[in-house]
């Protein structure tokens, strides 16, 4: 029975209420006046359950459709504005125990290279990273015990917040790494992580164990648990997602609600991200092996679905998708965006050749960080380099309730123009900066504060000067 306060997998993520959630929507999906109560309910601001949510998925009213669209454009702008937080990967190793069926990393795949970066490494990979210009990075790595114990992910995240080169420094680190124990959470949070990510790939729990046949992940319960572990260490930013592709999108859309759901009723803080990623092509791995592909039509409305069910929560989008797909998806709730990114191990220092693959999938979107910054702010978003609130202590349910109220908006807003700023002193071409000035000028404008308006124009001219970290 479907039981939110559970901790355990099997009843948080309750099959059956699946089942009946995709009934039900199915059931008045061509229902006006339901449908009609349900956008009503959203337009509120404060969510919709996995049942609520999954009936605008399946709707068939095109009316309703375009409604629901522009019901989710409206919401990001809301809570997030126009701000784009932008982010890189960064892969320390390809080892892997695993046999994941849709993971070129798995354990039998002898095509690949298998690569390990020393502390040398990491440190010359983030000096490139920082020479493009981040501040926030995600790291990644292959679940192996032996090449890669967790205090050689703690080694890695103290080397990369001491690399200061230039005025770069990256300023906050994500984790996206195998699910854990408790303690070992405690760990990542002392090391100062910031938020812990771990995608389901599938919450079908029979589609699971048959797509992880073998070593530790093939675990639903341990995996699908992760996130309380984490949240009982102490880490409270944690990151959703499944990927797209593996199960019928419905299925997943409304397990994915559901575990956001189980995490606000037991720990009052929903997820801080959600990521959305597609089965895409990689080394060893054929997207057409898989029967569960969605459209493009389909992934957009799977976005907007999100973005009004749980409005607070960023979303994130990566340079799997091509530039047009990720263009689409920006209007309609995603607020955090890689740029420049490599998926390969080492890939960042220099270009890795075709014969030394050893990257997670093949990237659809290669543009430069500059050349995505100019992108955004011609499209009319600010792109925003700002981990303030991290810094500042303003994580889990201080964020939350920041930003359900709105109030967030008065750090948010100068913020990203700051760190703008920083970008475009110190790192953008001249035709970036110039557009990027020209944006900065406009946007001051729509701080609605007169006091923090003149606030951030004293500090814009200081960090023009040279001077960097003043942050609201």
């Amino acid at each position: 029975m479907y039981n939110p306060k559970s901790g355990r997998a099997e009843e948080f993520i309750d099959h059956q209420e699946i089942l009946d959630t995709l009934a039900c929507a199915d059931a008045h999906k061509r229902d006006a006046e339901a449908i009609d109560e349900i956008l009503k309910k959203a337009r509120e601001r404060k969510g919709l359950d996995h049942r609520e949510a999954s009936v605008l998925l399946a709707c068939e009213l095109e009316e309703k459709n375009r409604e629901l669209y522009a019901l989710a454009e409206q919401i990001k702008k809301d809570f997030y504005g126009n701000r784009i937080v932008m982010f890189a990967p960064l892969y320390l190793s390809n080892y892997c125990v695993n046999g994941c069926l849709y993971c070129p990393y798995h354990a039998k795949n002898k095509r690949i290279r298998r690569k390990k970066l020393s502390q040398e490494e990491i440190r010359a990979e983030v000096v490139a990273l920082q020479d493009m210009g981040h501040k926030r990075l995600a790291l990644e790595a292959g679940e192996d015990p032996v090449h890669n114990p967790l205090e050689y992910i703690l080694e890695s995240i103290r080397t990369i917040y001491g690399i200061h080169h230039k005025n770069g420094a990256i300023r906050r680190v994500n984790v996206n790494i195998a699910a854990a124990k408790v303690e070992d959470y405690r760990r990542l949070k002392e090391a100062g992580i910031g938020t812990y990510i771990l995608f389901q790939e599938t919450y079908h729990k029979e589609s699971y164990e048959e797509l992880h046949p073998t070593g530790p992940k093939s675990n639903y319960a341990f995996h699908t648990e992760a996130h309380d572990r984490a949240m009982q260490g102490g880490i409270d930013d944690v990151g959703l997602g499944v990927l797209f592709g593996l199960e019928g999108y419905r299925y997943e859309f409304a397990g994915l609600l559901m575990h956001a759901e189980h995490l606000e009723t037991v720990y009052g803080v929903g997820p801080h991200t959600i990521s959305v990623p597609r089965v895409c092509p990689a080394d060893d791995i054929d997207p057409g092996a898989f029967d569960n592909g969605i459209s493009d039509d389909i992934f957009a409305k799977i976005v907007a679905c999100i973005r009004v069910a749980v409005p607070y929560t960023g979303m994130i989008i990566s340079t799997r998708e091509k530039k047009e797909v990720r263009e689409r998806l920006l209007h309609l709730g995603i607020s955090q965006i890689s740029g420049g990114s490599r998926t390969s191990v080492g890939g960042y220092r220099e270009p890795e050749r075709e014969e030394d693959n050893s990257a997670q999938f093949d990237v659809s979107d290669r543009r430069s960080l500059d050349e995505v910054v100019r992108w955004l702010m011609e499209l009319g978003y600010i792109p925003s380099f700002c981990t303030a609130c991290y810094r500042e202590g303003r994580t889990g349910d201080r964020f939350m309730s920041l930003c359900k109220s709105g109030q967030i908006q008065n750090c948010c807003l100068p913020n990203a123009l700051l760190t703008l700023q920083e970008y475009l002193e110190d790192y953008a071409a001249p035709r970036t900066r110039q557009i990027g000035e020209d944006m900065i000028r406009r946007q001051l404008g729509a701080i609605g504060s007169d006091k923090v308006r003149e606030m951030t124009r004293e500090r814009l001219g200081k960090t023009k000067g040279g001077q960097r970290d003043f942050y609201f």
